[in-house]
């Protein structure tokens, strides 16, 4: 099992490493064909290249045009099975973390809670592979309040890294008459503003983590991006006269989570090359956007 693992991470590592010239490439072919299609002359630094581009391009297909991401190769299997989520805490988790991985465990579908104890991460990344669980999440707290949230897809990555703020547990919630009850069907998901290219990662990386559902279920969740803070609401509806009386729910939690790195490897591994870090300096740029507009 360890030298499966090892020859998967070196073959994801170089299918990572092949994605730079193929994207150089891609723009070259590119350049030619607009040049060719207008009538105009080759640019002067591809005129070398120019006929063994040509053969190329008159080779490829619509699928082969396009360089494949490494998202098609890290959720290859999305559309065939469903995810399987392990949901674990910190080390001596304290009462209101677990309540709240309790919840969670609700929100995520296909979910089971398990109980850290004394393991540590590499331990509980291998028995996830073992167990063909496709993604980790693990929740953090800072003197018994949630603070960070790590979700690391399997068995090869990308990990993300969030920070945990404004956490509202079903439990905290006063008016429980106002509060709709807990639906365990399949939701539907709202992914709002995420346009920018570490937004769309970010979205591919949660929108993963949920089954496809069936179009009567009366489950929505939403995450909604604003100032690069993701909100996490959650509601049921119900369509008590027709389409126009519409009762809508919130059930819990409510949290915001913000984005702070995306590491292309398992949580486990150190070594792994980082795709996105948040910067001090990202915090004064007034007008730039991580995440959206």
């Amino acid at each position: 099992m360890l030298r499966r693992n090892q020859r998967m991470r070196r073959e994801y590592i170089y299918r990572k490493s092949l994605e730079g010239p193929e994207k150089e490439q891609y723009e070259k072919k590119r350049r030619i064909r607009e040049a060719l299609e207008e009538g105009k002359p080759i640019p002067t630094e591809l005129r070398n290249e120019e006929h063994q581009l040509r053969k190329q391009i008159d080779l490829e297909d619509q699928e082969r045009a396009v360089p494949r991401s490494m998202i098609d190769d890290e959720y290859a299997t999305a559309n065939t099975r469903e995810p399987k989520i392990l949901l674990t805490t910190s080390r001596n988790p304290s009462a209101p973390l677990i309540q709240f991985v309790k919840e969670l465990k609700v929100v995520f579908p296909n979910s089971q809670r398990m109980n850290r104890g004394g393991q540590v991460i590499s331990e509980i990344v291998e028995s996830c592979r073992s167990h063909d669980i496709t993604d980790l999440i693990l929740v953090h707290e800072h003197r018994g309040q949630p603070d960070g949230l790590i979700v690391s897809h399997l068995p090869n990555g990308p990990t993300a890294y969030f920070g945990l703020l404004n956490v509202v547990t079903r439990h905290d919630i006063k008016d429980r008459k106002a509060m709709g009850k807990m639906s365990e069907a399949y939701p539907h998901l709202v992914m709002d503003n995420f346009s920018t290219k570490i937004g769309e990662r970010t979205a591919t990386i949660i929108k993963h983590l949920f089954p496809v559902p069936k179009p009567e279920s009366k489950r929505i969740i939403t995450f909604a991006n604003r100032d690069d803070y993701i909100s996490f609401r959650h509601h049921v509806y119900e369509k008590h006269g027709g389409p126009k009386s519409l009762d809508l729910k919130e059930v819990g939690p409510r949290f915001e989570l913000r984005l702070y790195q995306i590491i292309q490897g398992t949580v486990d591994q150190n070594e792994a090359k980082k795709e996105f870090v948040l910067r001090p300096y990202i915090n004064t740029a007034k007008k730039q956007k991580t995440l959206g507009a």
